[in-house]
This record gives C-alpha cells, sequence and structure tokens, in this order.
C-alpha cells in the first residue's frame, strides 16, 4: 500500500513538472518525433533499414527521467508504421529503490513481430511493459560499430535508446505504462 502511495505522489510530481511537455500539439510532436529518427538513422549503423523492416515503431524524442529513492519518468511519442502515424502515446513509470540522478534521452522501440504489434494496438486503454505477462520489451545492446540489421533480436519489442544526457544508472521498461492520447485529451491538433 506504501508503495502504491509513493508511486502515486511521485507520478502526480512528474505530471505536475511536465505540464509544459504534455502541451506539446501533434505537429510539434510529429516534427521532434522525425527530428528523432534522422539522429537515430545519422548515429545508428543500419538504423534506417531496421525501421523499414520492423512492422512499426513507437518515438520518443524527449524522455525525462528522475530520482532520488523515489523515481519515474515522462514522455509523449508517436506510433509509426513506415512513414505514416497511427497514433499518439504518453509513457509514464515510477519506481521506489535505491536510484539517485536525472537524465534525458530520445527511445525508439521497434515493434520486430506482428504479434506484439496486435497486442499493443489491441489494448485501447493502457498496456504495460511486464515479462510475468509476456509483454515484455528489450533494451538494445549494441554500439556504433555493429550494424543492426545484422543483429539477431530474437525478442518481438526491442527499445533503443540515444541522445542520451545526464547521469541515471540503467535503463529499465519494466512497469513503464504506455497509454493512447486521444484526440479530445491534451494533445491539440494545431
Amino acid at each position: 500500500m506504501k508503495t502504491f502511495k509513493y508511486k502515486a505522489l511521485l507520478l502526480a510530481l512528474l505530471v505536475g513538472f511536465s505540464t509544459f511537455s504534455m502541451a506539446k500539439s501533434a505537429k510539434s510532436l510529429d516534427h521532434d518525433s522525425n527530428m528523432a529518427i534522422n539522429k537515430f538513422i545519422d548515429e545508428v549503423k543500419g538504423g534506417d533499414a531496421f525501421l523499414v523492416k520492423s512492422k512499426a515503431f513507437l518515438v520518443f524524442p524527449e524522455i525525462r527521467e528522475a530520482g532520488f529513492f523515489i523515481g519515474g519518468k515522462y514522455a509523449e511519442g508517436v506510433l509509426r508504421k513506415g512513414r505514416k502515424t497511427l497514433g499518439y502515446y504518453r509513457m509514464t513509470s515510477a519506481s521506489v529503490g535505491l536510484q539517485m540522478g536525472a537524465q534525458e534521452y530520445s527511445m525508439i522501440i521497434a515493434f520486430t513481430s506482428d504479434a506484439a504489434l496486435d497486442k499493443f494496438l489491441m489494448d485501447e486503454d493502457e498496456w504495460e511493459a511486464n515479462a510475468k505477462m509476456n509483454a515484455k520489451i528489450v533494451v538494445a545492446e549494441w554500439n556504433s560499430k555493429e550494424e543492426l540489421v545484422d543483429s539477431d533480436y530474437k525478442d518481438s519489442m526491442v527499445a533503443f535508446v540515444f541522445d542520451s544526457k545526464g547521469l541515471m544508472g540503467s535503463y529499465t521498461m519494466e512497469g513503464t505504462k504506455f497509454k493512447r492520447i486521444k484526440k479530445n485529451e491534451t494533445l491539440n491538433k494545431k
């Protein structure tokens, strides 16, 4: 029960501090996502071919994460299939434990199987990354010398972290929640 209260408090604080980010228009979020995709393609050898090969991918151009024993992250992003936008999503996560620091980074989560994409899209309300429910997102470990197309990713959802600033420790997706932003919510079509 205490853990839930801490997570709720942290999430409220994160949302409170992130209101400037939540006011982004669809046009602005699309632009920022395009810039993040271009940076990924420029920095990652084979990144373009890997994205073309994936069934779809989520782009979060600006993820903010902070923690001091209680931590959390927040971002808004775009689900793309090729160059087509399928929808807008909000990512949130809260955690309690030994952690300290703050960082900002970009992330692309590639769906490498139709089954994973269908499962993600079927849940209209909220989707949570959870190994117990076979909804696991693996954070890729790669280096600039390795070409992504040559990499053998056996997992159906692979996250790529890039353009990182700050220091927080490791990247984890366990317990991260994704919620579709509906047209009548905060995201304004401008």
